[in-house]
């Protein structure tokens, strides 16, 4: 998954952006409200962590902007923990969470998973879906002869994005922007060397290819 970063404090940055990438999800940054909106915009990310109090333009028109755009991009909002009026004022314009800060990096991640489940309609935490289980936190595959697999980065990210997207039709290049940030070397191909090592793990039958489309991870529930 993609996560657009949203933040002009680069302490904040730097320490968000470490504790995101080790949870399995691709990140870009944007430190000023000109930038994000552009970003945001883009139809690349899974969900935005939006601060209000930011340079050349806020938060909040940012966000009234995407809304007005009918851009749907899950938000969530980064607010003083005692100024209820920005949490008030975001959710207004279309915020779906809100953190106060000072929070816990741990705070923010339950509420990214927590959002990007609630947006899927799947339960937060872990997926089980035809015999399989993803742990988010551990980053393993448990499969139907009851074995856990550890997986590389990639392999986690591309494997919950399959999990989120069930049945639907998804591109090498749509693959590849979902699960990689803008600085990475986005090689489509790779992303056929990776589909083939989560087949030899969960077993071929759940993704299916449809030549000059794409993938289909197949729901066998």
């Amino acid at each position: 998954m993609r996560l657009l970063l949203v933040e002009d404090d680069h302490l904040l940055v730097s320490r968000l952006t470490k504790s995101l990438k080790l949870a399995g999800y691709a990140v870009d940054v944007a430190t000023d409200g000109v930038e994000a909106e552009y970003l945001g915009n883009e139809n690349i990310y899974d969900i935005a962590i939006l601060d209000l109090g930011l340079p050349k333009r806020s938060g909040i028109e940012v966000l009234a902007n995407w809304r007005q755009a009918n851009n749907q991009l899950p938000v969530i909002v980064l607010t003083a923990r005692d100024s209820w009026q920005e949490r008030v004022d975001g959710f207004k314009t279309g915020a779906d969470d809100y953190i106060g800060k000072p929070f816990h990096v741990e705070e923010l991640l339950a509420r990214i998973s927590a959002l990007l489940h609630r947006s899927k309609q799947t339960a937060a935490g872990s997926f089980n879906s035809c015999g399989l289980k993803l742990d988010e936190q551990a980053q393993t595959i448990t499969t139907q002869d009851n074995l856990v697999h550890a997986l590389t980065g990639t392999e986690f990210r591309l494997l919950r994005y399959f999990l989120l997207n069930p049945e639907k039709i998804l591109s090498k290049s749509q693959l590849t922007e979902h699960i990689y940030n803008l600085d990475s070397d986005k090689d489509s191909n790779v992303i056929e060397a990776y589909i083939k090592r989560l087949r030899k793990l969960i077993g071929k039958q759940y993704i299916e290819t449809r030549r000059g489309q794409g993938y289909i991870f197949k729901d066998m529930s």
